[in-house]
């Protein structure tokens, strides 16, 4: 296990996330409403060509709770977008491996041709790889209209590895290069699970960035993204309505008030949207089918909406 933080394993209080209203202390649990749904998410499945530890996806080349989405998945929901007029700005792919679909580079041309900006969040490994002549196509057509997020847990190869597994820092390393050269939009996720100081991380991330050449500012935290650990086994305080005044934050920072997921579990019929990233496989965060009516206020009755996003104060959007 890694060490520093990951390596804490305290068991949640089983009392805790049980009812969607009411804390395990008897206080209303905290809502958040849907403000802008600015960003629009599609899960593109499951599959991923690696395991990491904690996972929050639960991500690997065995688990296919989610099946790839189609591009009529998503062309339906683009046509929704259009036609309701929504405030949508950007499409963000995550999964799994987004490039493990198949036919991620024409829900690429749909998304980009239709004049939306798009991220994916790749680990810029053997998958991307294997799409680097349609990713160049799709650079020469839409320019920066195109962010690709790669995944790089520490600067260095023996913790990131320790994540990732053997073998993952050169090939990691080796696409986020090609992607630097080919001039595309980058920008770099990592993590603070280390007991590290974060300007002391990113000073050392930049160092390594600065020596291969790659154009990511360490210092910019949208470009270097330090997510907090996620693991539901690890107790965390559940979030209250009186919160947000005690931790000086706001409701409408919180992804869910702005972002909405798209994902197609095994064995169902068509895709459910959920509440943003993190939470693929809960039916009880389930909010319909349609863009339109997946408004409703999301309770954060889940240790990731208190651990990830009140806490840690962590967004997957690009911006």
């Amino acid at each position: 296990m890694p060490e520093g933080k990951m390596a804490e394993t305290l068991l949640l209080n089983p009392e805790k996330f049980r009812d969607p209203d009411i804390t395990a202390k008897g206080e209303q649990r905290a809502v958040v409403a849907l403000t802008t749904l600015r960003t629009v998410w599609f899960n593109t499945g499951s599959l991923c060509n690696i395991t990491c530890q904690n996972c929050y996806m639960d991500s690997s080349p065995k688990n296919d709770r989610l099946a790839y989405l189609s591009a009529d998945d998503v062309r339906s929901y683009l046509d929704e977008i259009t036609a309701a007029k929504l405030p949508v700005q950007e499409i963000g792919f995550t999964g799994g491996e987004p490039f493990m679909n198949a036919v991620l580079p024409e829900i690429l041309g749909e998304v980009l041709g239709r004049g939306f900006k798009a991220l994916i969040l790749t680990n810029a490994m053997k998958p991307m790889h294997h799409k680097r002549p349609a990713l160049l196509e799709l650079l020469d057509k839409h320019g920066e209209a195109l962010s690709i997020r790669v995944s790089m847990d520490h600067y260095t190869e023996a913790k990131h590895e320790k994540i990732r597994g053997e073998e993952t820092w050169e090939p990691m390393l080796d696409g986020l290069r090609w992607l630097a050269e080919n001039g595309f939009k980058l920008a770099v996720a990592g993590r603070t699970c280390w007991d590290e100081d974060e300007d002391e991380a990113r000073r050392r991330y930049g160092d390594l960035f600065r020596n291969e050449n790659i154009p990511v500012d360490a210092a910019d935290p949208a470009s270097l993204v330090l997510f907090p650990e996620m693991d539901v086994h690890v107790d965390v305080p559940e979030i209250t309505v009186s919160c947000w005044e005690i931790l000086g934050v706001e409701p409408d920072t919180m992804m869910c008030a702005t972002s909405r997921m798209i994902v197609k579990r095994q064995g169902e019929d068509r895709p459910v949207i959920v509440p943003c990233t993190l939470l693929p496989y809960d039916p009880a965060f389930d909010l319909g089918t349609d863009l339109a009516g997946a408004s409703k206020v999301v309770k954060l009755n889940h240790p990731h909406c208190a651990k990830f996003c009140v806490l840690g104060g962590a967004s997957c959007s690009v911006e």
